[in-house]
């Protein structure tokens, strides 16, 4: 389970900023995960509860944003958003696409306090 590896990142990251920029504790985070990032959102949630405590981030709240497939299509130039799992654009029906957005897992914000 990659979670607990990408809270434990998580959590050090927010760490770094905290301290870096004097403050007492973080209050929230906020990250954006793709569809295709392979992440179980469950399962990030569940390991950031159980290790924020005794850190910076023990009394955080934890906001997860997904993000759902983004593509380019290469033949009409059209950008679209997929609602399922069929990677065709849209648009003009080609299959000569490309992802651009939902694949990553991003840290979008944190809030200290000072």
């Amino acid at each position: 389970m990659h979670e607990y590896s990408i809270v434990d990142s998580l959590l050090q990251l927010a760490e770094e900023h905290a301290i870096k920029n004097n403050a007492k504790k973080v209050t929230r985070l906020e990250v954006k995960i793709g569809v295709l990032s392979g992440v179980e959102v469950d399962l990030l949630k569940t390991a950031f509860e159980t290790f924020k405590e005794g850190t910076m981030c023990e009394e955080a709240e934890f906001i997860v944003h997904i993000q759902p497939v983004v593509i380019r299509c290469n033949n009409c130039n059209k950008e679209s958003t997929l609602n399922k799992d069929e990677y065709l654009c849209p648009h003009c029906g080609s299959g000569n696409i490309k992802i651009i957005d939902g694949e990553d897992m991003y840290l979008m914000s944190l809030e200290l306090e000072t």
